[in-house]
């Protein structure tokens, strides 16, 4: 009955969907405000329908119905309640009605959030983001109904298991319950910024208003894809057990593609907005954010490269890849026929100015995707030429990202320190001599300190300068503020950031950024490791500062799983300090056991054991340890940047002094002197 129930809905709400996108297009041409309004409440009650679907999923994992064969392939009666909630996201049906679901839900904000919105515009909104709710809805009827039946491969009935086939282990993490719906929801967040862009481009109101409006979704996506991206990497991290945290992996690369373009289009953005330039990349950019987003989605979801995320070759492939190019095609053509409604009001005055550099920010984001995609979808390519799978190692990957991330940081360093506009040399030189100092001294202290290679050196001495660039911005702007409010330091230091919560808060998010390659640096340029065998009880290894005594292995079954664990007790500089404990885990009808590595971690560097091979008669064990400096700075960057997001994304309240806030921002703006 349930399963019936929840694959109807599916049904019911895919209709109301396709309703909407029709008779929304009838309410555009014959400029019927009731048929619009009718499209409104259809895709609200397609949201019920989709919801009630979920739903149901959602009631029968709980229930354990493991007459429904996705439930039986992802849970089993041993599964905790918290894993068998994250099941409903484990493989591909469940978490494309994720999707769908996510989606529709987006659709009825927008619409309660617009019932005011201009009729000759929002209508094409509605159009497009009907059509998406669609497709993943005909999709899911069509080739991944999550509801279907449990079948005995013998005799070919339908049938009800008395238990299911269990979680894979690797998804039994903390990481499983965040990591994919963060992502998804950064995923399906950019079909708002994307449909707004195409309503702009068919309605020809090409104007800012449509960047405007579209300027809070796409930094709630952005945060959401960027949170899911970091929660992966911390996922992959303590779960994997190879010591790192990202792996150019086809399906981290497509997660990280659309963020790349995204983050390019959040800067070029604010270019347009104030300048009234960069329009017909603006609408480039978004078009193949969102288009990256779906190609993420297909990625993971088709096969088509192989992948430790990948859910295996299914029938979504030709529906996703018509879709990609009709996502394509059909907006870029569009946008070559509305290019003579995008010129630019203005030119670029100065190569050295905040717009030339948030430009070069974008080249750089985009070249770093380009070679992502390149490396991402050599294999596919080579294969169509020379008729085998051939493939970009890591190597490829950091030798040519590396260089241009730091190229990033660089630009991230100078772009507060220049006006808009153009930038005088005096300013110039008031503005980049500190930093140059503060950032100069402290590499010459991190040198003197042992900081030798030169990979390490070039970062550190940028990401100082970023942290003085930042400093400088703000310590000028709380002096000009104290200046016109006369208010003390303290109060003007807060007041500063809470008038213009856009600005600082994209500092704070460079701040969180900066704080990840702290952590990128260390890890990269100084991790250390060392694979031990054939160890006994009661023998020490050594890596760096670290001294490892090995006292003893264990075997511990449980109801769920076995647990064959080390323990290990730590000394540094010949001090007791903690014991580590790694383990393997053996699940029911898991033919490979799981690795739970055990870390300790502290600012300065990570110990990382991973149990390796064992005999549990003899207590032989082998071991691969690993010292990775300064990781949980990446983490910490990950909070600053939710910081930084929030303050971004707050509402702006009633303004105490507009005047002076505006003179702030101006004196501000243009690095002006400060009395």
């Amino acid at each position: 009955m349930i399963p019936t129930l929840g694959y109807y809905s599916l049904i019911i709400s895919a209709i109301f969907s396709l309703y909407t996108f029709v008779i929304v297009i009838f309410g555009i041409n014959f400029k019927s405000y009731p048929l619009v309004k009718s499209s409104k409440n259809s895709l609200i009650v397609s949201s019920v329908f989709v919801t009630l679907s979920s739903l149901l999923l959602l009631y029968s994992f709980i229930k354990r119905d493991f007459s429904i064969e996705y439930i039986y392939q992802h849970s089993n009666r041993s599964l905790s309640l918290t894993y068998t909630i994250s099941a409903f996201w484990a493989g591909q049906k469940g978490s494309l009605l994720f999707w769908g679901w996510t989606l529709s839900l987006f659709n009825a904000v927008l619409i309660l959030s617009n019932r005011k919105k201009d009729i000759e515009f929002f209508p094409y909104v509605i159009s497009i983001v009907s059509f998406v709710q669609f497709f993943f809805l005909f999709v899911l009827i069509r080739v991944a109904d999550p509801f279907s039946k449990t079948f005995d491969s013998v005799t070919g009935k339908s049938f009800v298991p008395p238990d299911g086939y269990g979680l894979n282990p690797l998804l039994q993490n903390p990481g499983m319950i965040w990591h994919p719906p963060t992502l998804f929801i950064g995923y399906v967040g950019y079909t708002i910024p994307f449909a707004f862009a195409i309503a702009a481009l068919i309605s020809k109101k090409l104007d800012n208003e449509w960047i405007k409006s579209i300027r809070r979704w796409s930094l709630f996506s952005w945060f959401f894809l960027s949170l899911g991206i970091l929660l992966g990497a911390q996922w992959a991290y303590v779960e994997l057990g190879w010591g790192g945290y990202w792996a150019w992996d086809p399906i981290e690369n497509a997660s990280l593609m659309p963020w790349l373009v995204g983050t390019a289009f959040l800067h070029s953005a604010m270019i347009q907005e104030k300048k009234e330039m960069l329009k017909i990349w603006n609408m480039a950019l978004i078009i193949l954010t969102f288009t990256l987003c779906i190609f993420g989605t297909f990625l993971t979801r088709s096969g088509v490269l192989s992948s430790v995320h990948a859910f295996g070759e299914t029938g979504v492939g030709p529906y996703f890849i018509s879709f990609i190019v009709l996502c394509l095609l059909g907006p870029f053509l569009l946008l070559i026929i509305r290019k003579n409604y995008l010129k630019n009001q203005n030119e670029m005055e100065s190569m050295i100015s905040k717009e030339s550099m948030f430009l070069f920010n974008n080249f750089v984001l985009v070249g770093i995707f380009f070679v992502t995609f390149w490396g991402t979808m050599f294999p596919v390519f080579s294969e169509l030429i020379t008729g085998s799978k051939l493939t970009l190692g890591i190597s490829y990957f950091n030798k040519v990202n590396v260089p241009l991330g730091i190229i990033l940081l660089i630009l991230m360093a100078i772009c507060p320190l220049i006006s808009w506009g153009k930038t005088s040399l005096q300013n110039f030189k008031k503005n980049f001599i500190f930093p140059i100092i503060v950032s100069g001294v402290l590499t010459v202290i991190f040198y003197a300190m042992g900081v030798r290679k030169i990979i390490a050196l070039i970062p550190a001495a940028f990401i100082v300068f970023v942290i003085m660039a930042i400093f400088m911005e703000l310590f000028r702007g709380t002096v000009v503020r104290k200046e016109n409010t006369g208010r003390n330091y303290f109060i003007s230091f807060f007041t500063l950031i809470w008038k213009n919560k856009r600005r600082y808060g994209g500092y704070i998010v460079h701040i969180g950024i900066v704080m990840m390659y702290v952590g990128m640096t260390g890890i990269g340029a100084y991790s250390l490791e060392k694979d031990t065998k054939g160890i006994k009880p009661g023998e020490t290894f050594e890596i760096g500062r670290y001294k490892l005594l090995y006292e003893d292995i264990k075997y511990l079954p449980s109801n769920t799983k076995e647990i064959v664990y080390a323990q290990l007790k730590v000394y540094k500089n010949n001090k007791p300090l903690y014991r580590l404990r790694p383990e393997k885990n053996f699940f029911p009808n898991s033919e490979q056991p799981s690795t739970e590595v055990s870390i300790a971690s502290t600012l300065l560097e990570d110990l990382y054991v991973i149990l390796g091979g064992y005999n549990l008669n003899s207590g032989v064990a082998s071991f691969k340890v690993l010292v990775n400096p300064l990781v949980i700075w990446m983490w910490l960057g990950g909070i600053v940047i939710f910081i930084g997001t929030v303050i971004a994304f707050w509402p702006n309240g009633k303004k105490i002094n507009p005047a002076v806030n505006s003179a702030v921002n101006f004196n501000i703006e243009n690095n002006q002197e400060i009395k």
